[in-house]
């Protein structure tokens, strides 16, 4: 942990913004101030490396503030980015769960406030109510899956099956056109699907030929249910 962050107990507000994350919203704001006691809220300068992969799963977070970047290392020895954690998302919690060792890294990408959940207090709470544990263990599950499905894609999948991949992830739509608008710089978006940034360009004019254009940081995809098809998500 940097020793430039600053950390503070939970306000009301810090609260309310927790209760609104996916892992949270449909508890009662009681149960999940009972989940949060022994909680910091803590600000993290860029940079922070928060956690490696394989460290000891033993604390989770909530995006108050920021992004932060989860990411894992490439067999080509580069970074890939599984995922940019913005506000008000939880990060980290489903590994305690499962392995109990995080599967990736985890950097602040720009200055961020961070809620900070030790393991310890947390299941003390949840094994004192049944219901709550199921509910969180189910919330919980499926995100790790996803994670390490994303972690799955970032292996297997070619460097334009990748970057299509996460122009269909920017659309609730699943057929026709639509248009959708890049929500990082393009360096950030070449680590997320696993490639050098000057590769960029090249997968981008892979997807130019399925009908998927971009002019700067916008994108029409012309046919939504082709470039599926090319990503191997049909």
């Amino acid at each position: 942990m940097s020793s430039k962050s600053a950390s503070r107990l939970l306000s009301d507000d810090d609260l309310a913004l927790v209760c609104k994350s996916p892992t949270f919203v449909e508890l009662p704001e009681e149960d999940v101030e009972r989940l949060m006691a022994g909680a910091s809220a803590r600000t993290m300068p860029r940079h922070t490396l928060l956690f490696s992969q394989g460290d000891a799963a033993d604390r989770f977070y909530v995006v108050l503030e920021g992004k932060v970047k989860l990411f894992t290392a490439m067999e080509s020895g580069d970074e890939g980015v599984v995922e940019i954690v913005e506000p008000v998302h939880t990060f980290a919690e489903a590994a305690m769960f499962a392995s109990g060792r995080f599967p990736v890294n985890a950097e602040v990408v720009e200055s961020s406030v961070l809620v900070q959940v030790s393991a310890e207090p947390f299941f003390r709470e949840l094994s004192q109510n049944t219901v709550l544990a199921f509910k969180i263990m189910a919330a919980m599950s499926r995100r790790h899956r996803r994670l390490l499905r994303q972690i799955s894609d970032l292996k297997l999948k070619s460097p334009g099956q990748r970057l299509g991949s996460f122009l269909l992830s920017l659309t609730e739509k699943l057929e026709g056109r639509a248009q959708v608008k890049l929500p990082f710089d393009k360096t950030l978006i070449a680590s997320h699907v696993g490639m050098k940034p000057e590769s960029l360009s090249r997968a981008m004019a892979r997807l130019r030929d399925i009908g998927v254009i971009c002019e700067r940081r916008n994108v029409d995809i012309n046919d939504i249910n082709a470039l599926r098809i090319f990503c191997g998500e049909e």
